[in-house]
């Protein structure tokens, strides 16, 4: 009984350590290794992709990576991750942060910590122009999407009849729209138009504006209880915000000039 009892409380002991370690201080951590490391999408432009120029991962994502970076007085190290694989990534510590279109909701939040808001959109569709005008014209299709994501979700529960096909990542799901084997691809508005703006046939194709099922706000994702780390990645975020540096990024990848034009519908606040 002593022996069984002893290991039971050298099990919870380490498990202890374990989660402690877990946690631990991310921001102690990276300024002393000199480099941050962020969880960023490769392939997803105008958020993250790679530069045919320079062949490195550029994108609205990355842009408020290298800021956070620099507030740190730390390098950057880019690490491709898909609507699947982030959390696990983040939770085996294998990356500090993620910045890749993550949308924050109550489910992810039991598992990690979300920064401040730094962009608001809401999922929309992608179709052959002129086949959707109401959400009632995708009933009983085929509709693509990316696994993992709330994208997913959201489409299952407003759509029950249609048949969800779940791809690695959104430019797969566009494929399959451009083959004919899906009806739409569905995921945030963004993201979407950033699709579109890089597809040699865009014009027949189109985002119908009224026919949307969320609204979708964006967080980086941290590991959960790394208290500091998310206080400091808030502060940034806000002082981003207030200097105009936040609304230069948004120019920048959404801006009238810019390839996916888009109307900037948030603000970023203290406690938000």
């Amino acid at each position: 009984m002593k022996k069984s009892l002893a290991l039971f409380l050298a099990a919870i002991f380490t498990f202890g350590l374990t989660a402690g370690a877990f946690a631990g201080d991310t921001l102690e951590d990276v300024k002393k290794k000199g480099v941050l490391v962020a969880g960023v999408k490769d392939s997803l432009p105008p958020f993250g992709y790679v530069d045919e120029k320079t062949r490195t991962i550029v994108g609205y994502d990355i842009d408020f990576i290298n800021a956070i970076a620099k507030k740190l007085g730390v390098k950057v190290e880019l690490k491709p991750v898909t609507s699947a694989t982030r959390m696990p990534q983040l939770k085996e510590g294998n990356i500090d942060i993620i910045a890749a279109t993550m949308t924050k909701n109550p489910e992810r939040a039991k598992e990690i910590d979300f920064s401040d808001t730094y962009f608001l959109t809401g999922q929309k569709f992608l179709v052959k122009k002129g086949s959707v005008k109401s959400l009632k014209d995708l009933e009983g299709k085929r509709i693509g999407t990316a696994k993992g994501s709330t994208s997913e979700q959201n489409v299952k529960k407003a759509l029950p009849t249609a048949e969800v096909l779940s791809f690695d990542d959104y430019p797969q799901a566009f494929l399959a729209l451009q083959q004919g084997k899906v009806s739409a691809v569905t995921t945030d508005e963004s993201i979407l138009a950033g699709l579109l703006a890089k597809a040699p046939n865009k014009k027949e194709f189109e985002i119908p504006p009224k026919v949307q099922i969320s609204e979708e706000p964006y967080g980086l994702g941290m590991r959960k209880g790394d208290a500091n780390f998310v206080a400091f990645v808030n502060k940034t975020i806000l002082e981003m915000e207030k200097k105009g540096e936040a609304k230069k990024i948004y120019d920048k990848w959404f801006g009238p000039k810019s390839e996916t034009p888009l109307t900037r519908t948030f603000k970023i606040e203290a406690g938000k």
